[in-house]
């Protein structure tokens, strides 16, 4: 793993990088200078964990090419920065304006905004206790170390460290799907899957050649009824997948992966196409309906939740 840590002015990004070395025995990159040569040591080593301080968006740009590159922003409060300048430069009368000019001059740089937003982790350190907060990092780190080092039952040397589990990528794609949706009400997208290879999906929304739902095509929807769902015009994400594979493409052992758990209808035609199991992320006011359709069916269900990017962690 090579973990890149940034950081806004004064935040305390170098005692995470020294956290990282002395506590978790990561390889300190401070001995190489240039980008090409940071990337090529880090590819040649990709087994061993280094951390180096990201100070550039071209050398960003170089470390976020390879699959087990993590990088790490970190920022705290503004109080706690204006202590950290004047405790480093010995500078307790100086007046609150110049530190807080020096710390925006460099936050508000253009390239130094872009490079701490594109981050996966984002640190926010919101204690004052100094010794409580190193605890906190401490257990953090781990934690987040813990989550990307989870390979499934897959030696590390085959499975690059950032790779998503079969799991979170249909949840993934189905989520992608979701972006298309037309409903006003909420989006839905869906993956039908078998052996790990995509079928078909689908997202929610008004039928081909009609007015999409959010220019007025389903009346229901438009009107915020939440009952009356017979009236609806709007097909759903599991119904549209469906249609798309049909009975004969959905096959034998087929996996349904939706973003929101299936209402009634849709658990109905889930059993009729023969889909083996149902995997959902977010609950719906029909699961105990639905679940009892599915599971008489003989069909699994369970809910994923995979880990959004970036995570925010507060210390």
């Amino acid at each position: 793993m090579l973990v890149g840590v940034s950081g806004t002015k004064f935040c305390g990004c170098e005692d995470i990088i020294q956290l990282l070395v002395d506590h978790f025995h990561f390889e300190l990159l401070n001995h190489l200078d240039n980008p090409d040569e940071i990337l090529d040591y880090a590819t040649k080593s990709y087994t061993k964990n280094s951390v180096v301080l990201l100070e550039t968006l071209m050398l960003l740009e170089k470390l976020e090419k390879r699959p087990f590159f993590v990088h790490l922003s970190v920022d705290a409060s503004v109080t706690a920065r204006v202590a950290l300048y004047r405790k480093m430069n010995h500078a307790e009368s100086l007046p609150l304006e110049d530190i807080v000019q020096a710390i925006d001059e460099h936050d508000f740089q253009p390239e130094g905004i872009k490079l701490r937003e594109r981050s996966h982790l984002k640190f926010k350190i919101v204690s004052e206790d100094r010794g409580q907060k190193k605890q906190s990092l401490v257990d953090n780190i781990t934690a987040q170390l813990k989550i990307l080092d989870k390979n499934e039952n897959i030696s590390k040397e085959l499975a690059p460290l950032m790779r998503p589990s079969w799991d979170s990528y249909f949840m993934k794609l189905a989520t992608l799907a979701a972006s298309r949706s037309n409903c006003m009400k909420r989006r839905v997208g869906c993956v039908i899957v078998r052996e790990c290879r995509v079928i078909a999906t689908g997202y929610n929304g008004t039928p081909r050649h009609l007015t999409n739902c959010f220019n007025g095509g389903c009346p229901r929807c438009n009107d915020g009824d939440s009952k009356n769902l017979h009236t609806c015009l709007c097909l759903h994400a599991e119904e549209n997948a469906l249609l798309e594979a049909g009975r004969d493409r959905v096959g034998q052992n087929a996996t349904l992966y939706c973003d929101t758990c299936p209402c009634l209808t849709c658990s109905v035609k889930i059993v009729q196409t023969g889909i083996s199991e149902v995997v959902y992320s977010q609950t719906y006011r029909m699961d105990e309906e639905s679940f009892k359709v599915l599971r008489n069916a003989g069909i699994v269900v369970r809910q994923f939740s995979f880990m959004e990017e970036p995570r925010i962690v507060m210390v």
